[in-house]
């Protein structure tokens, strides 16, 4: 049986935008991430999505910042973030753990 996951904290449609854009891009940075594997077609594909979905958070922190929502609201963005399994997601970004072999 699979745990029941947290709720998701209260955002506004802006920060749940600007959580699943930034999340969208996380996950083509870690397929084009040179230091995992992978061919380098997969990674020419996501590094071509990567330029829609960086104008898409760009466009999600514009509207963000149009609306008046001046602040990051870091303890609750990072909860949201927890709870869309954004630890392992960004893992893929950084480098893997050495290997001595």
């Amino acid at each position: 049986m699979v745990p029941e996951l947290p709720p998701l904290p209260a955002l506004t449609r802006a920060e749940a935008e600007l959580i699943d854009r930034y999340l969208d891009v996380v996950d083509l940075l870690g397929r084009i991430n040179p230091a995992h594997h992978g061919d380098t077609y997969r990674g020419l594909r996501a590094a071509q999505a990567l330029v829609a979905r960086a104008t898409e958070l760009r466009d999600a922190l514009t509207l963000m910042h149009q609306r008046g929502e001046s602040e990051l609201h870091a303890p609750t963005l990072a909860r949201a973030l927890r709870v869309l399994d954004g630890e392992r997601r960004t893992a893929r970004v950084t480098l893997p753990p050495r290997s001595d072999s």
